[in-house]
């Protein structure tokens, strides 16, 4: 019974077709339809937000900005038009992280901006880094029949996540899947290969000895070894602006410092988003934006890092806000404080169980002296709807005490959290 929007879902015919399903018989795909969609999708979220800005009042020149070295100018590099602002906001976001050895064509080794164009499903693909990114794709990649290699220079998959929820995804999301892996090795060489014709060429190296271990030859790889700033070419060395791996100092109202120790505020020049490092998320950059337009207007603020959110948008997804367990770890013996632990099961929440989604947890930490929530972390289900109660929690610095007397609706994914808090000062949610 809770389940109508599945059957509705799998007999409307005309909206499974728009996101390339076709259900005669067997379940099938069509990857055109599938890569048309998600193209379709980001040229109208991008519309979208040209058309609010345009109803704003908002100037939008095509082009690519760059500093003059005058204060108050921005200079269009292909017209050569200067322009003049009171206040410069520096966005310019990110790109893609190739390593050396590694030749990329977006046909057969490609990032993950060529990945999104799904010119093919390759049988085989190697997938280099197993962060965010990867693991999204190696989830995509197996659900449309594809096997997975990841290649990791880390001794450990998905080095940066929480080692608990890491070793519970390695379970629910790798295990079980046609997916293996190489940890502690770099990809030192990748030539592209000819679809259906030529295999993609990967010889490894020993991330520690630097000796050759293993060549792999596979359908396609894909490279997910991070981001990097796209700060290049955009004359900060004109205004002074000294950068440490292309990021951008900022202090915490996000004005540009000439340098990341003891450096001076630029005036009238502003970082945002990955440009400035801080954290490389979209809803971060936004949150950034905001923060730099009140500090412009006089009303100081500052950026909370730690109350803001991520998610792994797997199946099921990961979520989570503030730092891992082992991070908390080390941050309550350096500040002297205690460090508690509770946890909320989808095995016993009725609508997980109902969806068949029972595997996963909710894993809050906390301030035990303060009751405060430090971080919360979550494999499971609608994890990325679920983690934001927990970034308001941080935010606001509400405590367990008070968490464990809200009330969450029944049946509903959010008393897996109601459990955690709960379980936090000692009550049972059951």
């Amino acid at each position: 019974l809770t389940r109508p929007d599945a059957a509705r879902d799998m007999k409307d015919a005309a909206h499974l077709s728009d996101l390339g399903i076709a259900v005669e018989g067997d379940v099938t795909y069509d990857r055109e339809r599938i890569a048309a969609h998600a193209k379709n999708l980001a040229n109208r979220v991008k519309g979208n937000l040209e058309n609010s800005l345009i109803a704003l009042g908002v100037d939008v020149v095509e082009g690519r900005g760059v500093l003059t070295g005058n204060a108050n100018e921005v200079k269009d590099e292909a017209t050569g038009k200067v322009y003049t602002a009171k206040d410069i906001i520096l966005a310019p976001g990110s790109i893609p992280f190739v390593p050396p050895g590694i030749t990329v064509d977006e046909k057969t080794v490609f990032t993950s901006d060529g990945a999104l164009e799904l010119p093919y499903v390759p049988e085989w693909v190697a997938i280099i880094g197993s962060g965010y990114i990867g693991l999204e794709f190696s989830d995509v990649y197996t659900a449309l029949g594809s096997e997975v290699t990841f290649i990791e220079a880390m001794p450990m998959l998905m080095p940066t996540f929480d080692r608990e929820i890491a070793k519970m995804a390695e379970r629910m999301l790798i295990r079980d899947r046609p997916i293996d892996y190489r940890t502690n090795v770099f990809a030192s060489e990748v030539t592209p290969g000819i679809p259906g014709e030529k295999p993609v060429t990967i010889k490894m190296i020993d991330a520690n000895t630097k000796e050759h271990v293993e060549t792999l030859e596979v359908d396609a790889a894909m490279v997910a070894t991070g981001r990097v700033p796209n700060t290049a070419n955009m004359g900060l060395e004109s205004m002074g602006i000294e950068t440490q791996r292309g990021f951008v100092a900022v202090n915490k109202k996000m004005q540009v410092l000439t340098k990341h120790e003891d450096g001076e505020v630029v005036p009238g020049v502003w970082c945002i988003g990955d440009a400035n490092g801080k954290m490389m998320l979209a809803h971060a950059a936004s949150a950034q934006g905001i923060s730099a337009i009140e500090n412009i207007a006089g009303r100081e603020h500052a950026v909370d890092h730690d109350a803001i959110p991520a998610a792994c948008f797997t199946h099921p997804e990961i979520a989570m806000v503030g730092p891992t367990e082992e991070q908390c770890i080390e941050r309550a013996e350096k500040e002297g404080w205690t460090l508690g632990k509770s946890q909320g099961n989808f095995r016993a929440n009725s609508k997980a169980l109902a969806e068949g989604e029972g595997n996963g947890i909710a894993k809050v930490l906390f301030n035990k002296d303060t009751g405060k929530v430090v971080a919360v972390h979550i494999i499971g289900i609608h994890a990325a709807d679920l983690i934001q109660e927990c970034s308001n929690a941080v935010a606001a610095g509400t405590t367990v005490q008070e968490l464990s007397m809200m009330v969450h609706t029944h049946p509903t994914l959010s008393e897996v959290l109601d459990e955690a808090f709960k379980g936090a000062v000692g009550m049972s949610s059951h």
